[in-house]
């Protein structure tokens, strides 16, 4: 044998391996159907299934999903791909199909969420058991699950100051995590009292992803379990309400305002998470998180604006002059400042800077004045009479200004008159 024989032999191995790979993808191309909007396909041997999405999304989808619906009559392993290339791998890829295998849920139906954005979603649906039949069918329509978690973000964003303050508040939301995160508690509390150096952390590891797993399990057949287990269902909700209470109570409500500061803030962080994931169009998702954001931190920018345009008015046209008081508001400012300034008067004169022998050496009535930082008016009777009779309604100080004003209105007249009749007298007299 030459040495050409080797690479000769290896040669035309490669181009059996190339051609029967090549004869795989087209078998595989050949067995990939189309998934059309409203239609349904059955069939009844495993399969590859694709959707060439060729609507551009628009502002009128916000709400919209889109979802694959799978149903069988038997158990079917359903498994989701991005294009028809990794149908290809999928299906060469020995190493996958059996981790598939152990880890992919066995399900008689399953739904598979489409994204909007996405040109070709792909799946892979293989059958456990001879026999069985299943129907798949592309469905898009309004979600109302949609709307309410983005009205639910709405709330917890607008409304987080109050929420992370309200004792309502508090427990509902502790008492909601105890019956959800249960089985985390459980195995927390385990974790406690093992001892620190153990092998059997390596089982909670594990235990962590169990529960998990539980709790999706829980989940998905949550209507079932309330139809057949519903006794067992509601003492267990009973029972986690009843201790998550006590821990709630045993701990009571957030008092530091750091701690319900850092409340309020998670709530709002997480209000703008579901108002993201509620809309289905991204870009206008994010424009409604701005707007959001601006909208509750309006009042800062509002009045750094007004702020700015005042001072660009004020260095333009000038100091604005300031505005005269009425008569009714000059009359109340001055007995407001008045009594304000007799307060101050007494205050400095109850206190230890103040002389009260030279005082008192100065002034011509003592026991008046003594009155007077006791409490007393600083005016005596005969003193308020006196100014009501010249300044009061009626009093000689009017009259005199209201004498004052009609002569000077009859001085204006006769002028007026004196005025109109001088011509005619000059021209009679010629």
């Amino acid at each position: 044998m030459t040495s050409d024989g080797p690479r000769s032999l290896i040669g035309c191995c490669l181009v059996l391996l190339c051609r029967r790979r090549a004869l795989c993808c087209e078998d595989v191309k050949e067995k990939v159907t189309a998934l059309q909007e409203g239609s349904a396909c059955c069939c009844a041997a495993s399969h590859h299934f694709c959707y060439t999405n060729v609507h551009s999304p628009c502002w009128r989808d916000i709400w919209t999903r889109m979802q694959i619906q799978v149903n069988s009559d038997r158990v079917i392993r359903v498994t989701q791909v991005g294009s028809e290339e990794e149908l290809r791998e999928l299906e060469e890829s020995k190493v996958w199909n059996f981790l598939s295998s152990l880890l992919k849920e066995k399900l008689n139906s399953t739904n598979i969420d489409v994204d909007l954005y996405s040109n070709k979603t792909c799946l892979k649906v293989e059958l456990l058991e001879d026999g069985t039949k299943y129907c798949i069918v592309l469905s898009r329509w309004f979600d109302p699950k949609l709307f309410l978690v983005f009205f639910l973000g709405l709330l917890l964003f607008f409304c987080g100051d109050m929420l992370s303050r309200s004792q309502l508040f508090f427990y509902s939301a502790g008492i909601s995590i105890g019956l959800l995160a249960s089985l985390l508690i459980l195995i927390y509390v385990m974790s406690k009292a093992m001892p620190k150096k153990s092998p059997v952390y390596f089982l909670l590891v594990g235990g962590w992803s169990f529960s998990l797993y539980l709790l999706q399990l829980v989940f998905k057949n949550l209507r079932e379990i309330c139809k057949s287990y519903w006794q067992y269902l509601l003492g267990y909700l009973l029972l986690m309400g009843f201790v998550s209470f006590g821990v709630c109570y045993r701990y009571g409500p957030l008092e530091n305002e750091r701690s319900i500061n850092l409340l309020s803030w998670a709530l709002q962080l997480l209000g703008l998470a579901l108002m993201y994931l509620g809309i289905q169009i991204r870009p206008i998702a994010l424009a409604l998180v701005v707007i959001a954001v601006c909208t509750k931190n309006m009042d800062y920018p509002l009045q750094w604006v007004y702020g700015v345009y005042k001072r660009v008015q004020s260095a333009r046209l000038g100091p604005s002059p300031p505005r005269l008081l009425t008569e009714e508001e000059y009359r109340i400012q001055g007995e407001v400042e008045t009594r304000k300034a007799l307060e101050e008067l007494r205050n400095y004169c109850r206190s230890p800077d103040f002389s009260a022998w030279t005082a008192v050496s100065r002034i011509q009535s003592p026991k008046r004045f003594a009155e007077f930082v006791g409490g007393a008016s600083h005016l005596t009777a005969s003193e308020v009479s006196f100014h009501e009779q010249e300044y009061g309604l009626g009093g000689v100080f009017l009259e005199e200004q209201l004498f004052e004003e009609d002569e000077e209105e009859d001085f204006l007249h006769e002028e007026t008159a004196r005025a109109a009749r001088g011509p005619t007298t000059l021209l009679t007299a010629d």
